[in-house]
C-alpha cells in the first residue's frame, strides 16, 4: 500500500525515505502494534461500525502475524513505518477489506498507544528488578547487624555504623526509586486510542472497551494531548536517571572501599579485571563502567527534554525521535542495576578492618560530647568544646581514642569550663568504644542491631506489598 499515491505525486527519495523511517527502533513496538489494531478491531466488530465478517477476517490475519512474528514483514524503509508494514501484511493476507481496520484511527493515536503498552511492560519488568535488589541489599544487612566500620560525612569519619546500617541507606534510596517509578507508571497507564489524528473520530467508538482490551487504566481526556503528549517518557527517564544515580553512588563506593587505603571491601572476581602490565592489579571495573553509565542516562534525558521543548500541539513528527532515547535509557537502567546487583551480593566485607577505622580516628567523639551532656547537664556546645580540645590535645600528644581517660578530660574541661568533669572511668571508656555507641543508637532509622532488624522488617513488608 503507497499511502503518497493520493495525494503526492511522486515516491521519496531513497535517503529521504530512510532519513524519516521509524522502522529501526518500530521493531520493539510490534507486538503492541497487533495487540492495537486486535483491540481496535474488535470495539469496531462490536459496535457494528464494520461488518463482522471483514473484523474477523482481519483479526485471523493479525493473530496469524502474530505467529510467524516480525520476521514475516516487509520492513524495507520506503514502508515508513510499522503501522504500514503491518498494514500491508494484512492487506496481503485478506485484501482491500484490510483497510477497515484503520476505521476511526490514525497512526497518531496507534503509535502514542503503542508506546505506553511497551513502556508499561518495561516499567514492570524494572519494578521486579528494583525489588529483588532490595531484597538483595536486606539479606547482606542481616548477615552484618553487628559488623562496626565507621561512618562518613565530607569523606572523613564522622560516626561509627555498622554496615548493615550503611546497607539500609541503599535498600532506602532504592525504595523511594521504585516509588518514583511506580508513579511514573501511573502517568503511562492511560489509553490515548481513538484519538484519531487530533480530533478523535465521528464513528460511534468506545474508547473505554479498548482500554479495557489493552489493560490500561483510563482513557485520555483530550484527543490533542492524547496524540502529542510525550512527558510519560520524559518522567520515565528522569525516575530512571535518579534510579542510575543511586546506583552511580553505590558503585563509587565499592571502588573507594576496594582500595588499599580503605581495604574494607573485596569485590568478587567475576567483577574485575587485571591490568595488561600490571601483574598485581586487581581493577574494580565493572562498578567503573556502571558509574559511567549514569551519563548515558543523564544524557538521554536532556536529548528528550531538548525534543519535546516548544513544539507546537499537537503530533510532529519530532516526536519519533524521542523513542530511540527511552529505550537506550530503558535497556541501560535495566543492565546497570542488574549488575551492581550482582556485583553487590558478591561483596565480602573486612570485618576486622571495619573495626580498626572505627577506633582510628575519634569517630567516637560525638559521643563523648553527648556522655558529657548527660551526666554534667552542661549545654553541648560547651561540650562540643571541651571534646574538640581533647581531640587535639591527644592527637599532638599522639593519643590513641582508645587511651583518653577521665582524668585526661579533667585536665581540658578544667582550662575550659573551670572545673572538672569528674566522670566515672567506666562511662568515658564506654563513650569510646564503637560498638557502644551503636548499641545506644536505638532510634529508628538508627544503627543498634535491634532499630536495623525493625528497619529491615519494615521494608520486607513493603516489598510483599509491592508484589501484590
Amino acid at each position: 500500500m503507497n499511502l503518497r499515491s493520493g495525494r503526492l505525486k511522486g515516491k521519496m527519495t531513497a535517503d529521504a525515505a530512510s532519513f524519516t523511517s521509524s522502522l529501526e527502533f518500530d521493531r520493539r513496538i510490534f507486538n503492541a502494534d497487533i495487540r492495537c489494531n486486535i483491540a481496535h478491531t474488535t470495539m469496531l466488530k462490536e459496535q457494528g461500525i464494520i461488518a463482522a465478517a471483514d473484523a474477523d477476517k482481519i483479526l485471523n490475519a493479525l493473530k496469524e502475524l502474530k505467529s510467524e512474528g516480525i520476521i514475516a514483514l516487509n520492513l524495507d524503509p520506503s514502508v515508513e513505518d510499522i503501522h504500514m508494514a503491518l498494514e500491508n501484511y494484512v492487506t496481503q493476507k485478506i485484501g482491500e477489506v484490510a483497510g477497515f481496520m484503520h476505521t476511526g484511527k490514525s497512526r497518531n493515536d496507534q503509535v502514542a498507544t503503542d508506546l505506553r503498552l511497551v513502556l508499561k511492560e518495561e516499567i514492570e519488568e524494572i519494578e521486579k528488578d528494583v525489588l529483588n535488589f532490595i531484597e538483595i541489599i536486606l539479606e547482606m544487612a542481616s548477615d552484618h547487624l553487628e559488623t562496626v566500620m565507621v561512618g562518613y560525612t565530607h569523606l572523613q569519619h564522622a560516626q561509627p555504623t555498622t554496615f548493615a546500617h550503611h546497607l539500609m541507606a541503599y535498600a532506602n534510596e532504592v525504595k523511594r526509586d521504585f516509588e518514583r517509578i511506580q508513579d511514573a507508571k501511573k502517568h503511562v497507564d492511560i489509553c490515548p486510542l481513538g484519538s484519531a489524528a487530533m480530533t478523535g473520530t465521528g464513528f460511534p467508538i468506545n474508547r473505554e472497551r479498548t482500554a479495557e482490551l489493552l489493560g490500561f487504566r483510563r482513557v485520555m481526556e483530550n484527543s490533542i494531548d492524547a496524540v502529542s503528549s510525550r512527558d510519560f517518557m520524559a518522567e520515565t527517564v528522569f525516575a530512571l536517571a535518579m534510579l542510575a544515580s543511586n546506583l552511580s553512588k553505590i558503585s563509587e563506593e565499592l571502588i573507594i572501599w576496594s582500595s588499599y587505603e580503605f581495604r574494607l571491601i573485596e569485590i568478587s572476581d567475576e567483577y574485575s579485571s587485571t591490568s595488561s602490565i600490571m601483574p598485581q592489579k586487581k581493577n574494580p571495573d565493572v562498578a567503573e563502567i556502571s558509574r559511567s553509565k549514569t551519563a548515558v542516562l543523564y544524557g538521554e534525558l536532556i536529548t528528550i527534554l531538548t525534543i519535546l521543548k516548544a513544539l507546537p500541539h499537537s503530533y510532529n513528527r519530532d516526536l519519533q525521535e524521542v523513542t530511540p532515547h527511552l529505550w537506550n535509557a530503558v535497556d541501560t537502567t535495566r543492565s546497570m542495576l542488574n549488575i551492581t546487583s550482582n556485583m553487590l551480593s558478591t561483596v565480602s566485607f573486612n570485618t576486622e578492618r571495619g573495626m580498626e577505622l572505627a577506633m582510628a580516628n575519634f569517630s567516637t567523639a560525638t559521643e563523648l560530647a553527648d556522655l558529657i551532656v548527660r551526666e554534667k547537664n552542661l549545654p553541648f556546645r560547651i561540650a562540643h568544646q571541651i571534646v574538640g580540645r581533647t581531640v587535639t590535645e591527644a592527637i599532638d600528644q599522639g593519643i590513641r581514642p582508645e587511651n583518653i581517660d577521665s582524668k585526661f578530660l579533667d585536665k581540658i574541661a578544667v582550662d575550659i569550663n573551670g572545673s572538672p568533669l569528674k566522670i566515672k572511668p567506666e562511662l568515658v571508656e564506654n563513650a569510646l568504644n564503637p560498638y557502644e555507641i551503636i548499641k545506644t543508637r536505638n532510634v529508628k532509622g538508627g544503627p543498634s542491631p535491634n532499630a536495623v532488624k525493625e528497619s529491615i522488617l519494615s521494608l520486607k513488608e513493603f516489598i510483599k506489598g509491592a508484589r501484590n
